[in-house]
């Protein structure tokens, strides 16, 4: 036999903005479980990242504010570049409300087509902008050749 089922009387405010709220809640622990992995208590992530190939070298450039020089490290293995590091959450003296900005580790993993020059790489972090230019080994770089006349 089923109980019949008891309504509260209390009105309360729609509030749209808190359906959103939980929503954002709920989507972020969904990826959060499905993408993010967690080491040492700290969430890690991937930066947004462009890649550009010119004849001469890879430019790749990460999106990393307030990176810290000391808090980033770059690799190349073969063909492989990774760019490791950490935004480290400041010190709050207040009540956090809301946060959106990532911290915690984070990794990006690259493996770069063609020959590199694992001797001839140079990064540069500015502004928020870490841009890392591998060159291209010299058998990997484009030739023109020059057609004759026979």
């Amino acid at each position: 036999m089923a109980l019949p089922a008891r309504r509260s009387t209390e009105l309360q405010t729609w509030n749209p903005f808190r359906e959103l709220d939980d929503l954002h809640e709920r989507m972020s622990r969904l990826m959060e479980s499905t993408f993010g992995e967690t080491r040492n208590g700290l969430t890690s992530w991937v930066p947004a990242v462009d890649i550009e190939e010119t004849d001469e070298a890879f430019l790749v450039e990460a999106e990393l504010p307030g990176v810290k020089r000391d808090d980033v490290t770059v690799e190349l293995r073969d063909n492989e570049l990774t760019i490791h590091g950490e935004i480290k959450e400041r010190e709050r003296t207040g009540v956090l409300r809301r946060q959106t900005r990532r911290t915690g580790q984070f990794d990006y993993r690259v493996v770069l087509p063609g020959d590199v020059d694992a001797d001839n790489v140079e990064a540069n972090l500015q502004e928020g902008i870490l841009r890392v230019t591998v060159r291209k080994a010299e058998q990997a770089k484009p030739r023109r050749i020059e057609i004759t006349a026979a």
